[in-house]
């Protein structure tokens, strides 16, 4: 049975018309974007053109999908269960097998060839993907629910050095967990859907460093299931253009209001620049949550300056407005060091940064 708030959202007229390609992707009354992909052909010998040939054939299909996209989404039919020899989804996996040699996945740009085996990345990580944990995860946002849960895949690894994450036994070690290729992830999606889950909710950690091995198990994978992308959203602009075809609902956290915070709390550099475009790009592409953890004594730095941009420039976007922060991973071990952040935000501080979002108009209250 579905739990009463599961059952309001995925009912609610407005969340339908937030989350509508979601939603009818989830109840397989539309293909999957990644099925689609699979469905254009392409004639490139992928072995031998160059990254620039390569580049050039993805910027040719990406309009032939967005033509099948809109088709789609107007109710007509496309054949996806026929699959092309090669299609515009191997285009995109072997970009991705490409750039691994030069890591640009993520904005460090460390340029690591991290596809020879002994070399890591800014993300620590070499070619290798793990996932620490998948399961039917029933404590997501009520619109992402549905009666068999989100089908989580947690992946080692990150590109932040978040102070508080509460993931860190993960995210800050990329050797946990099981190695998987594409096929075997492959696998693991296709449990999940068969045993009911309504979206396959890529998380960690940060799918990021893994994304070249996400999209060789959508290439494997033959059923119909939305792919959530749960995430930092620090991508560089060449990995969010061969996701934007492929992601059928964005799960982004919002963490901060401006780069002093980001660089302090997550030694990342560029913060509200690459995030921004990011999410910008995100809400042009498809349905939208946006995460926001509300951190003690940021409101006025982080809290407020986020539910801004994000009425402003997003705001077809669910928003949520998270409470559930607490002091982990360094700030407990150093609470000096991170006094600003050293206990939980009180109750004034959620409803003060509820109230911002009530009064700038954004749909946040479903989510709670």
């Amino acid at each position: 049975m579905l739990r009463s708030d599961v059952l309001a959202c995925w009912n609610d007229p407005l969340l339908r018309d937030r989350l509508g390609w979601y939603y009818l992707v989830s109840r397989d009354q539309r293909p999957a974007k990644f099925l689609i992909c699979r469905s254009i052909p392409t004639d490139l010998r992928l072995g031998s053109a160059d990254e620039e040939r390569l580049w050039a054939e993805h910027l040719r299909l990406a309009g032939e999908f967005r033509t099948r996209f809109e088709r789609v989404s107007e109710g007509c039919e496309v054949d996806t269960s026929r699959f092309p020899q090669q299609s515009f989804l191997d285009i995109k996996a072997e970009l991705l097998h490409r750039m691994l040699a030069h890591c640009a996945f993520c904005e460090w740009r460390c340029r690591v060839n991290r596809a020879r085996g002994d070399r890591k990345g800014a993300c620590q990580m070499d070619a290798t993907t793990r996932v620490a944990t998948w399961f039917h995860h029933f404590g997501e946002e009520a619109p992402l629910v549905g009666a068999g849960g989100s089908g989580t895949v947690f992946f080692a690894g990150c590109v932040f050095r978040c102070a508080f994450c509460q993931n860190w036994d993960i995210s800050q070690d990329p050797s946990k967990g099981e190695k998987v290729d594409g096929r075997s992830l492959g696998a693991i999606m296709k449990t999940l859907r068969e045993e009911g889950a309504a979206n396959i909710n890529l998380v960690g950690g940060e799918p990021t460093p893994n994304v070249h091995t996400i999209v060789e198990g959508m290439n494997s994978l033959k059923i119909n299931v939305p792919m959530l992308w749960n995430s930092d959203m620090y991508l560089t602009p060449e990995t969010m253009n061969i996701l934007t075809d492929l992601i059928d609902i964005w799960l982004p956290d919002f963490k901060y209001g401006n780069d002093k915070c980001a660089l302090r709390l997550s030694k990342v550099m560029r913060y509200m620049e690459v995030t921004t475009r990011n999410h910008k790009l995100a809400c042009e592409t498809g349905d939208i949550i946006v995460r926001h953890l509300v951190l003690p004594n940021h409101l006025e730095c982080c809290t407020r300056p986020v539910l801004e941009w994000v009425a402003e420039n997003c705001p077809r976007a669910l928003v949520n407005v998270m409470d559930q922060y607490r002091p982990e991973y360094r700030v407990r071990e150093e609470p000096g060091k991170y006094g600003d952040i050293a206990r939980r935000p009180n109750w004034a501080e959620i409803a003060k940064a509820r109230r911002c979002a009530e009064g700038l108009g954004l749909v946040w209250k479903p989510l709670s």
